[in-house]
């Protein structure tokens, strides 16, 4: 009896022992995104995972648990941005910010101040020009920046990415004359004797940037860290990496190895045959902090470069359609072929025939409802008969909400004013249930969540404008969003299981706010601060 009394008590011990919690966060409010307890004022976090979340966690607190009391402030899941550019993140951080400049004259400016510093035949980069805030509205000339830069190769990307202005010296390196024909899927901009004027769209871009001397590993090594640390302080926890290259799985490896990851990144390979082949053969990698299991295809270009495919042309430019990249066929192989190996595929569709193609390609490949959770990126524009495709074949639409609030005063030009109804439609696809997972496509966008998810909730710029928010039927309420912004986004990496919610068991990936973002006005949502971002119970950035 005695034996069975001590065995009892040891028993007892241990199992409180076991309990006992690394980390206990209390005196918050927080929203789990869990149906089973949609609030809480306290989390319990051991080895990692949540081990509870309630009210009461005094039983999980040991002598060697952390505590910390929130103070009142507000706990979120962790974000996840479901499209991102990890690389380009980084990139941008090293090269001219050309982001907000009102005029060619402005960019011009900043290209001469970096020429004086740079060595003759040095290249100099920069990212983020857009031809829609200026007063002309209308693509650059080589002119401006050659004057600006006559003896350095000077290439600027588009905020959209998908459009190079560049000056003459880089037009003689890549030895483009009116004679080079325009690549598939792409489009030179020419002058009146059909020379390049100095803009390259789409896959025209590959004509200069293939003389851009390629990063050394070192600095794509840098480039990603220095990404990684700024999505943490931000708040998010995990990032969908929107095409990655060789050179980036084996830095992602690299920092894996080291424990230099303080972000979790789920990988889509970019869509080039040999890399595909590669990891097809391969067989996905499902790991906690890095994976590879979907592949980056491009359907069509951008609405601001007027690169992406249309169904009929475009309002302000009546002769164009817009540019296909990969045709509906190709998309079709490729799904076939990832389908069989267990890969998603996640394709890049902005115009409505763009997103037609995409979706009758995946059809064809997905035959009726399936769990293979193949995405559209952007799903920007959508025929209004094209709705139910997602539905029906159990696409995920991967939007970002801060496009729609960025291209809302330009939107209605390129596409009149019945077309622009299909546009940004978040609400008309979730109403199907359709799964809706949120992002930024940094550094298109801000890397910053808040600015995301204030967008969805407003669908107004940052002063408020429109009134009311713009088509504001499609506006998603904060519930929605905040699910968009976290178990959506796991949902969409097929990681559902393991986070995108505070749960007993899930990834201790959480994030504090300086305000209630669930509660507040709408313009005080803009102001919020991230003041902890916790991954896997460490916390990895903090204020």
């Amino acid at each position: 009896m005695l034996f069975r009394l001590v065995f009892l008590s040891a028993g007892i011990f241990g199992l409180a022992h076991a309990q006992t919690a690394d980390l206990i966060v209390r005196n918050a409010r927080i929203y789990t995104v869990d149906s089973r307890t949609p609030t809480a004022s306290a989390i319990a976090v051991r080895g990692g995972k949540i081990a509870a979340v309630g009210d009461d966690l005094n039983a999980f607190e040991g002598a060697a648990t952390k505590v910390i009391d929130a103070k009142g402030a507000t706990i979120i899941p962790g974000l996840i941005d479901s499209h991102g550019h990890v690389t380009g993140l980084g990139a941008s951080l090293e090269m001219l910010d050309l982001r907000g400049a009102t005029s060619e004259a402005e960019i011009a400016g900043k290209v001469k101040a970096a020429a004086a510093k740079a060595a003759p035949g040095e290249w100099i980069l920069g990212r983020g020009w857009d031809q829609n805030l200026w007063t002309t509205k209308q693509f650059p000339t080589a002119a401006s920046i050659t004057d600006a830069a006559p003896k350095n190769p000077v290439a600027l990307t588009r905020i959209d990415g998908h459009a190079s202005w560049v000056n003459r010296a880089a037009i003689d390196a890549a030895d483009v004359n009116a004679g080079t024909k325009d690549p598939d899927g792409g489009r030179v901009m020419r002058d009146g004797g059909g020379r390049p004027a100095g803009v390259f769209i789409d896959t025209a871009q590959e004509l200069v940037r293939r003389k851009v001397p390629p990063p050394s590993p070192e600095q794509v090594l840098r480039q990603i860290s220095r990404a990684l640390a700024e999505c943490a302080r931000l708040g998010l926890t995990s990032v969908h990496d929107a095409g990655v290259t060789e050179a980036e799985i084996t830095a992602y490896h690299a920092l894996q190895q080291q424990g230099k990851m303080p972000v979790k990144v789920y990988a889509m390979l970019s869509n080039s045959p040999a890399l595909v082949d590669k990891w097809l053969a391969r067989g996905p990698e499902l790991g906690e902090f890095f994976t590879v299991r979907s592949i980056k295809v491009y359907a069509d270009g951008a609405l601001g470069s007027r690169g992406a495919a249309l169904l009929a042309p475009y309002a302000d430019e009546k002769g164009s359609t817009g540019l296909v990249i990969t045709g509906q066929a190709a998309i079709q192989a490729v799904a076939v072929k990832a389908a069989a190996r267990g890969f998603q595929v996640n394709t890049h569709a902005i115009g409505d025939r763009g997103n037609r193609e995409t979706l009758d390609a995946y059809a064809a490949a997905l035959k009726g409802p399936n769990d293979k959770r193949f995405r559209v990126e952007h799903a920007q524009m959508i025929a209004p008969e094209d709705f139910a495709k997602f539905q029906k074949f159990s696409i995920i639409a991967s939007m970002q909400p801060t496009h729609a609030t960025s291209d809302m005063g330009w939107a209605a030009d390129r596409l009149g004013p019945e077309r622009v109804k299909g546009a940004y439609a978040w609400q008309t696809l979730m109403k199907l249930g359709v799964h809706l997972a949120s992002g930024s496509d940094f550094p298109v966008e801000l890397a910053n969540p808040i600015d995301g998810f204030y967008a969805a909730v407003t669908r107004q710029d940052k002063q408020g404008k429109p009134a009311g928010g713009w088509y504001p039927e499609q506006r998603l309420s904060r519930e929605e969003a905040l699910r968009s912004w976290t178990l959506e986004g796991a949902y969409a990496a097929f990681e559902e299981n393991s986070k995108g919610s505070l749960a007993p068991g899930k990834a201790a990936d959480f994030v504090m706010l300086s305000n209630d973002i669930m509660t507040v006005p709408e313009a005080e949502i803009l102001r919020t601060k991230v003041t902890m971002t916790v991954v896997d119970g460490k916390i990895v950035h903090q204020e």
